[in-house]
């Protein structure tokens, strides 16, 4: 059995991931999804949430786990799971990107998005007059993030629940990773090839960065957790029986 710590990324909440949970668990493994500061049940204001806030609710999680987990970071948790294996790299069995950003040392999130020529999402994004966080239209959420989620239930449930307002500060944080302690964590990358907030050309990119075990590739846009959860999962289980890492 393998232990799964599950992040969601922007606008997002732990709710993401409830059928990927689903069927991790039924194939015998735990699986935590859960809510960062401000996002989903978590009652932090706005004005609070940081990365670093992000960082010390997972960072609670691994360290309460019974044992090194597999840390699961979708979108901007990438760059959250990074931070924290560079924290707390005995607590982590190994690093699993799905469709997320994956910094180099003094990287941001935006530089990355920024450098990104395909990506589609953060010139639609509305930011507030203080620039301290930001938004998203329905039309933005359903062409660009919710593209190829074909259940009207899903997509309807979805947009509603992105229409919020996320923090800008954790887009602009610069990751402080070392390969002692980050580098030295194993890595798995969950490339989704139809991705339109993170184009594929920057996910090919974002790899080349590090020393990645394996990459796995969905046919999906950015949110396989969503459109293909059983994919996603099946993925997933095949981590889970990967052999440990040499080293």
């Amino acid at each position: 059995m393998s232990q799964f710590v599950l992040i969601h990324g922007a606008w997002g909440g732990a709710w993401e991931f409830n059928e990927v949970a689903q069927d991790l668990e039924k194939a015998g493994h735990r699986a935590v999804p859960i809510d960062l500061p401000g996002h989903g049940e978590d009652p932090a204001p706005v004005s609070t949430v940081t990365m670093e806030a992000y960082v010390a609710r997972v960072l609670d999680e691994v360290r309460r786990a019974d044992g090194p987990v597999i840390l699961v970071g979708h979108s901007l948790a990438g760059a959250v799971i990074a931070q924290v294996a560079e924290e707390e790299p005995a607590g982590i069995e190994r690093l699993v990107f799905a469709a997320a950003l994956l910094p180099k040392h003094g990287e941001s999130p935006l530089e990355l998005m920024e450098s990104d020529g395909g990506g589609e999402l953060l010139e639609r994004v509305v930011f507030s007059e203080d620039q301290s966080y930001a938004s998203l239209d329905a039309e933005t959420i359903r062409d660009v993030m919710l593209h190829d989620v074909e259940d009207p239930e899903v997509l309807r449930r979805a947009t509603a629940h992105m229409q919020c307002p996320q923090a800008v500060q954790p887009f602009r944080a610069e990751a402080r990773l070392t390969s002692s302690r980050f580098g030295s964590v194993p890595k798995v990358y969950v490339r989704a090839a139809r991705d339109r907030v993170l184009s594929p050309d920057l996910q090919a990119r974002m790899t080349a960065g590090w020393e990645i075990e394996r990459v796995f590739t969905l046919d999906s846009g950015h949110f396989p957790l969503l459109s293909t959860p059983s994919s996603l999962a099946s993925v997933l289980i095949e981590i889970a029986a990967m052999e440990p890492a040499q080293g």
